[in-house]
């Protein structure tokens, strides 16, 4: 069932709420804050069932699979943060220079204010509750805007916040591309999008207006490159898995294969070969494999078929919206399938003889949120230092998302700014500078007409030294 879209006047009200709420100040307290990311884990338990229900009704997606790249996800992140809110939010003492003797630096770090968190709906749990974290751990309010091509999801989200928070603090808004234009046309204080590149772009161009700053989580076609020496068997299972979670409708998932000519067939027929291993009885009977999240992406990922030679799988069924991982060979670079992120089971193969080649093509084009390597670790660092992407893994996929100590984000196309554990709290905050001078002394050096200006010149000197 279709979800009904928020009316312009409802999103007015939430938005004229949630501001008057930030403006009495309640949400800087940090003990209440921590007592907000409690109950928000409490809630988390309450609704994790009806939470993972909805995700196998609206995507396929098995249990195991949503605890281990949704909920569990969302569980560390509340975790170190009622920990650890207290430190983050703490002021900090800043070394003083010299000149500015016999003052003391800080820096204090406070809520941005009243934001707006609009998620996807690849992973709709994880990529709108995980920044829901840093908000309130920074002392924000949050509107949120879940997707509505995953209804069930939604509607639980939206029964899961109503119960957790009251709405003046954290509310959902629900709909389709009107709703975005409608919220988009409000003021906030920080926008944290995760979509499309297309998406995001609507975002900036309407809140340019605010100058509001955003954190932008996009996508691109993130090229994984075999090389020669590269452990086939362990490659091949660490991509068939990288590129099978979530049936490839993931935003840092393998797009493409980069395969050195010496070992192509060999690593064609490894692929097969450990597929097999994860799905002894095939992907479309499958609980553990996710299907296509609706008729149009999936008429769009068999559409790109015939851009080559389908080499492994092929198979589809539209009823089920189940297709079969597939690696297709004989794919031109200009291909339809080569030009936008495909997000989906489908592999396109390229192939390389030198590694500069591959540097070269991945150059001209727009910078992907990931790149995986699979070969010495010393060649991976090197095709790493010669390219830029978000985020990197030499002889594995995915698995930096999953640790928190590291930052999660894009650059240019493929994203701004970047988030998980303190990263989030300071998505969300403002590191305000602060001086301050005793009044019990007031040296006569700065002011006109600067008669101690050759020892001020002196002591900026030895500073700079």
């Amino acid at each position: 069932m279709a979800l009904e879209n928020t009316s312009a006047e409802r999103i007015q009200e939430l938005v004229q709420k949630q501001r008057t709420f930030y403006a009495t100040g309640v949400t800087r307290n940090v003990a209440w804050r921590r007592e907000r990311l409690k109950a928000f884990k409490a809630g988390l338990r309450k609704w994790e069932k009806p939470l993972c229900d909805a995700l196998w009704q609206d995507l396929h997606k098995s249990y195991e699979e949503a605890f281990m790249t949704e909920i569990g996800l969302v569980y560390g992140e509340l975790s170190e943060a009622i920990r650890k809110v207290g430190k983050w939010s703490a002021r900090k003492r800043r070394p003083t220079p010299l000149t500015g003797m016999p003052s003391s630096s800080y820096i204090v770090r406070e809520p941005l204010g009243c934001t707006l968190i609009v998620s996807p709906w690849n992973y709709p749990v994880q990529l709108l509750l995980n920044p829901l974290v840093g908000a309130i751990s920074a002392g924000c309010t949050a509107l949120l805007k879940p997707s509505p091509y995953v209804p069930e999801v939604s509607k639980v989200i939206e029964r899961f916040i109503a119960d957790t928070f009251p709405e003046e603090f954290v509310a959902v808004v629900q709909g389709n591309r009107v709703v975005n234009a409608e919220l988009f046309k409000h003021r906030y204080d920080l926008v944290f999008l995760t979509g499309s590149p297309s998406l995001g772009r609507i975002a900036m161009a309407a809140q340019a207006q605010y100058l509001t700053p955003l954190v932008l989580e996009l996508g691109g076609k993130s090229p994984c490159i075999v090389d020669r020496d590269a452990n086939l068997t362990l490659a091949a299972r660490r991509i068939a898995w990288g590129k099978c979670l979530n049936s490839g409708q993931t935003c840092i998932a393998p797009d493409y294969l980069f395969l050195h000519q010496d070992i192509k067939e060999a690593f064609v027929e490894a692929f097969r070969r450990e597929l097999a291993g994860l799905y002894p009885d095939g992907t479309e009977q499958s609980r553990f494999f996710v299907h296509i999240v609706k008729d149009s992406a999936f008429d769009r990922l068999t559409g790109y078929l015939k851009d080559g030679k389908v080499v492994a799988g092929g198979r589809f069924n539209r009823e089920k919206l189940w297709m079969e991982p597939t690696l297709l060979d004989d794919v031109r670079p200009d291909a339809p399938v080569m030009q936008e992120e495909i997000f989906g089971p489908i592999f396109p193969i390229l192939t390389f003889r030198d590694r500069q080649e591959v540097v070269q093509f991945i150059n001209r084009r727009e910078k992907p949120l990931a790149f995986y390597y699979f070969g010495k670790a010393a060649e991976g660092w090197d095709m790493i230092a010669r390219t830029t992407s978000g985020g990197a893994c030499i002889n594995d996929t995915i698995m930096h998302i999953a640790n928190s100590n590291i930052p999660f984000g894009g650059v240019g196309s493929s994203g701004m700014g970047s988030y998980h554990s303190e990263r989030s709290f300071l998505a969300f905050s403002h590191e305000r500078s602060v001086v301050k001078t005793p009044a019990w002394i007031d040296l006569k050096f700065r002011y006109m007409p600067y008669r101690m200006f050759r020892i001020v010149k002196k002591m900026l000197l030895f500073q700079a030294r």
